[in-house]
């Protein structure tokens, strides 16, 4: 089977990323469709379930330090809360970390921008998801200009920095831009205004932010260009097909948890000595 990572990968070297050159609704590496896309996700799903367990139970037992990071980024309606809901649900919530990262608080406004991402890092065994991230500082704060440019444009390298302690500490982070064309995510918004449930996620400033596409666009080929690296390369998933996008993460999360390779630890204990003295009692 073909690695679908070398497919999605941004290489890493700084070479210039052109946004236009994906297609959103591209299916690169897909498995021949939506009916079989959707049955190869529920094959998936006890292979990922199987490798979290080993994860959490290497780290409990064993503390073996690693664990892994899903950071998920795109534009409104991309599909980060449709990811957590369709693929990261399957696992047990024990040994997951989800974070949604909204606007800074005062609080955090106060610290170096790193500082609330730093807090909400999984711990050893777990997985983290990022829905929304440390990233949103170099690309709201470029594209709204909330800090000078000679402050968000500083971030790039001390973001590269930060991921690379991270690889050094034991963290396999997994860097996923979600890639929606402008006309599917109308369709998804005027979705969201056509029905009263859906309400609730509409924002006027969904509407505002579409008038700055092509700043968004260009914010986020400064990302991709600059911080894939080597210890956390950067994926692009076409997001216009729902069915493909939550395929693709299975298959890129399925991916780095067998390239972790983890492995149930050994007891400390003699279980046939202690499956003995239970029948006996």
């Amino acid at each position: 089977m073909v690695e679908l990572g070398g497919l999605l990968r941004v290489e890493p070297g700084g070479e210039p990323v052109d946004l236009s050159a994906y297609d959103p609704r591209g299916t690169p590496g897909g498995p021949g469709g939506k009916k079989k896309g959707l049955a190869e996700i529920e094959r998936l799903r006890p292979r990922l379930a199987a490798l979290q367990e080993k994860l959490f139970a290497q780290s409990a037992v064993g503390g073996d330090p690693r664990r892994l990071l899903l950071v998920l980024q795109g534009m409104d309606t991309s599909g980060k809360g449709g990811t957590v809901k369709h693929v990261v649900a399957g696992l047990n919530p024990v040994g997951l970390r989800v974070r949604a990262f909204k606007a800074p608080t005062e609080e955090e406004l106060r610290h170096n921008f790193l500082w609330r991402v730093r807090k909400a890092l999984p711990q050893p065994g777990e997985i983290g998801v990022f829905d929304r991230s440390h990233y949103e500082d170099v690309l709201i704060a470029r594209v709204h200009d909330l800090v000078p440019e000679a402050t968000w444009s500083r971030r790039y390298a001390e973001i590269n920095r930060f991921e690379r302690g991270l690889a050094e500490d034991g963290v396999t982070v997994l860097k996923v831009f979600l890639h929606i064309s402008p006309e599917e995510q109308r369709a998804r918004l005027l979705a969201r205004l056509d029905r009263p449930g859906k309400h609730w996620k509409f924002s006027p400033t969904d509407v505002e932010d579409r008038a700055r596409w092509p700043d968004y666009q260009q914010a986020y080929e400064a990302v991709l260009e600059r911080c894939s690296t080597q210890e956390a390369p950067w994926y692009v998933v076409p997001a216009d097909r729902k069915w493909y996008r939550n395929w693709a993460i299975s298959r890129l999360l399925l991916e780095h948890l067998e390239r972790i390779g983890p492995e149930y630890p050994e007891p400390g204990f003699d279980p046939e000595k202690y499956r003995r003295l239970l029948l006996a009692l």
